[in-house]
């Protein structure tokens, strides 16, 4: 039993110590590889999106945004270290960032009445410079303030109580490899990693930036002199600062560590969350989304538009017409030579329908062309039958047939162009009319039919195989 009691003492002894040394390490260092459970407080614009990311401003003109750890620290005698990724989107637009944002230590959780600006949402032109506001801010600022004097617009600085920096330097990283600092443009929209490192033995702060992919260089962008006790309070609160003014940019934080005691953890950047589309680039993309869309419109009608025109000029082709001589014309080719079937190209019908005059493109050759019409009375038979027999006639008195097409529903024949006109509109006999005359003849006799008629309205004579 006895036994039993010490067991029991010694468990509750362990766990009490284990809750103690975890409650000790949770008042001294944190770290957030994301903020969707951190428990932040906020104000300003700042929010923690659905993807973890803190966001301290968006495109919005003329705001500021806070974010702190919501437990104060003590900062008696001690060291600290902090390390967060961030990221300054700048407006798309223009390219142009505003105003920068600033990791902060101070004596409160309260900094609503920090003006946006170049005051980064920390001071206000009351309070600015005041030896009792307590605050320790290292900032990125990407908007030069000649008021400040500030050295560009693309700067680190060490501020204290004020926005006049202590000390700044232009944004590099040292390259250990190529032993050389190399330009950083914290407004690029890209992540980067930044190290804030104070020993309170050596009374020195440090500041190191780097992109994110880069180990923490040896040599610090910044390094001072300071002795915070001087500045800190025994209870101060850790967290961010960023503002906007009539430049604007989305300003976030992806990662956070923080050590009071000791160097911070080291954080983990192999899963950034992807930022945001900013809200001119997503109507970008919806514009480019809409050209696609409109090209695809366009591809669409322009092979509608083809298949229509592919149509328009269908013809037929039937194994019988492989066997026989004469050259066949493309629908498109007599379409345009006789200018659509122009009324005005009009020289002349017959039994099978109207005759046209036309050019052909390709050689400036005058054709004659026969379309025959869709309610002839002659079908397909007589038009094999023409085809047949006239591409196989060769006689100088007899016009040459130059070719054929098939087009649907519609026949039709090629022959060279008489310039002089009708074997009966000029009314001269020749031999080639008695030729004519002749077959004509024979004709009527092999047939029984008459080979001429009297048009009633015009007195024109007409042949029924003309």
């Amino acid at each position: 039993m006895v036994a039993a009691l010490r067991s029991l003492l010694f468990w509750i002894v362990f766990n009490v110590g284990v809750i103690s040394l975890t409650s000790a390490q949770d008042e001294n260092q944190f770290i957030y590889h994301g903020f969707s459970e951190s428990k932040l407080h906020l104000d300003g614009m700042a929010e923690i999106l659905s993807n973890g990311l803190l966001q301290l401003t968006n495109a919005t003109q003329l705001q500021t945004g806070h974010a702190f750890y919501p437990f104060s620290f003590k900062f008696n005698v001690s060291s600290f270290s902090t390390n967060f990724v961030f990221a300054i989107v700048p407006d798309p637009n223009n390219k142009l960032s505003g105003h920068g944002m600033a990791f902060v230590i101070s004596p409160s959780l309260d900094l609503s009445k920090g003006t946006p600006t170049e005051y980064l949402g920390l001071f206000n032109p009351s309070n600015y410079g005041l030896s009792t506001n307590h605050i320790l801010a290292v900032e990125l600022d990407t908007v030069q303030t000649a008021e400040f004097n500030d050295i560009n617009g693309n700067h680190v600085g060490i501020d204290v109580n004020n926005l006049e920096s202590n000390e700044s330097a232009t944004a590099t990283y040292f390259s250990d490899k190529e032993v050389k600092n190399i330009t950083l443009e914290l407004a690029s929209g890209n992540p980067m990693q930044i190290w804030i490192d104070f020993n309170e033995t050596e009374k020195l702060l440090n500041v190191t930036l780097a992109p994110i992919r880069i180990p923490k260089p040896n040599r610090p962008l910044l390094s001072t002199s300071i002795d915070l006790s001087q500045i800190f309070l025994d209870s101060m609160y850790v967290g961010f600062s960023a503002s906007t003014g009539t430049r604007v940019s989305d300003q976030y934080n992806l990662r956070w560590s923080f050590n009071r005691s000791g160097e911070s953890q080291n954080l983990d950047i192999s899963k950034l969350p992807s930022l945001p589309v900013r809200g001119s680039t997503k109507r970008i993309l919806k514009i480019i989304a809409s050209l696609i869309a409109a090209v695809v419109v366009l591809i669409a009608i322009g092979g509608t538009v083809y298949i229509v025109q592919k149509k328009k000029y269908e013809e037929l082709l039937e194994d019988w017409e492989r066997q026989y001589g004469p050259h066949r014309f493309s629908y498109k080719n007599l379409y345009k030579a006789t200018k659509g079937f122009n009324d005005k190209e009009l020289i002349g019908e017959g039994g099978f329908g109207k005759v046209y005059r036309g050019v052909l493109p390709s050689s400036n050759e005058q054709i004659a062309v026969k379309k025959v019409s869709h309610d002839s009375k002659q079908g397909m038979s007589e038009f094999v039958a023409e085809i047949v027999s006239m591409g196989r006639l060769r006689h100088r008195n007899l016009v040459q047939l130059g070719g054929y097409c098939r087009r649907r529903q519609e026949l039709l024949l090629v022959y060279d162009y008489m310039i002089h006109g009708k074997l009966l509109r000029t009314g001269k006999a020749t031999t080639s009319t008695d030729v004519f005359a002749f077959g004509a003849c024979m004709l009527e006799v092999a047939c029984g039919r008459k080979p001429m008629a009297i048009d009633p309205e015009n007195l024109n004579l007409r042949s029924k195989w003309s």
